[in-house]
């Protein structure tokens, strides 16, 4: 490997695996899905909320499997817990700062309980389901700024059409110190004659530049050297692996949540393959889920009769887990400007690095 065969690896975004993406590369591409987000981008606050919201509309009364992997548990989301034990989503999955997840909880169950009187009478509590990360670095986060209304905004803005980068939870995420945030992506796999989609969202705000690799090269190195070319004062911290990553996977292949448990482990393979070791100080939480079929809350209504996919199929949901994690994470560095933010400090553009090297 040459220096100039780095540096053109650096400037071009890689594809990660041997699958072919669907046609938005994004989680999206499972069907019925939506993504909006709520974005904060004002001096010292630089933060938000980014939404995923399951097809249909009553996730309390349609439940959706799903299956849980705490791969560093360095973390303060709501909901993990009974999601873990019931291996069911019954709110939208909501992600925002640390110091927002209880603002954002609230909207949830007021929300829920409009949509379902009886929720917490005759029906059983909600779980809401809100993911964090740390976005303390370039955002006041004792500002606790983030309110319902944000939450409820995202929630409006929902599309199929995923922004990516420095936007809504994204906006004030550092990623292998450099500017992170949201990042989306899928893979395409045939299981027995059927194709199906995985896809991944990412809220990326971990590692140490040193360690990053790009699609495969050690770029860490040279990374840091453009930075400190660009900013003799750059941060690049004490060198210790740390923040955190949120890591949605979404599939319509048919799974029951102990199935979709193992594809959310393998969340850990894409996460490695940039190069993060998951540090002692670093939050990294998987979370999968199938759209194949739903579970009632009425417990007087039949179960859904579901053909599994055998776990000897599962290899190429594995890979399509493991590639779409990785190519989310790239996608997340590709996608975000350079963010000034809580006393003037800044993250710098994954793509602001190379602009000399161009010429």
């Amino acid at each position: 490997m040459t220096d100039a065969q780095l540096l053109q690896a650096c400037r071009q975004l890689p594809h990660a695996g041997q699958l072919p993406a669907g046609a938005r590369n994004a989680i999206t591409d499972v069907a019925g899905l939506r993504v909006g987000h709520c974005t904060l981008a004002e001096g010292d606050l630089q933060t938000g909320v980014t939404v995923l919201l399951p097809a249909g509309d009553n996730p309390f009364l349609h439940k959706l499997p799903a299956g849980l992997a705490v791969i560093n548990g360095f973390g303060k989301s709501a909901g993990l817990l009974q999601l873990a034990e019931l291996g069911q989503i019954e709110s939208p999955i909501a992600l925002t700062n640390t110091f927002g997840v209880p603002a954002v909880v609230q909207a949830q169950i007021a929300d829920c309980i409009a949509a379902n009187p009886e929720c917490g009478r005759s029906l059983s509590t909600v779980n809401a389901l809100v993911l964090e990360c740390n976005d303390g670095y370039l955002s006041d986060i004792q500002r606790m700024a983030v309110s319902a209304e944000h939450y409820r905004s995202a929630v409006a803005a929902a599309s199929s059409d995923v922004a990516q980068g420095a936007v809504g939870a994204g906006r004030g995420m550092s990623c292998f110190q450099l500017k992170g945030g949201i990042g989306t992506a899928s893979r395409l796999v045939d299981v027995a004659g059927k194709r199906y989609t995985v896809g991944a969202l990412v809220l990326a705000n971990m590692g140490k530049l040193a360690d990053l690799r790009w699609g495969g090269w050690p770029a860490g190195a040279v990374a840091q050297q453009h930075v400190q070319a660009l900013d003799e004062q750059a941060a690049l911290g004490d060198g210790v692996d740390k923040g955190s990553i949120i890591m949605l996977l979404a599939t319509d292949a048919p799974l029951d949540s102990r199935q979709l448990t193992r594809v959310a482990r393998r969340a850990a393979a894409g996460l490695a393959n940039t190069g993060s070791c998951y540090g002692h100080g670093s939050g990294d939480i998987a979370l999968a889920f199938s759209t194949a079929y739903t579970l009632p809350a009425d417990a007087q209504a039949a179960m859904p009769a579901v053909a599994m996919l055998h776990e000897a199929q599962l290899d190429p949901l594995f890979r399509a887990a493991a590639d779409s994690v990785e190519q989310a994470i790239y996608n997340a560095l590709w996608h975000a400007p350079s963010v000034v933010g809580r006393g003037d400090q800044r993250r710098w553009a994954w793509q602001d690095l190379w602009k000399d090297s161009e010429r």
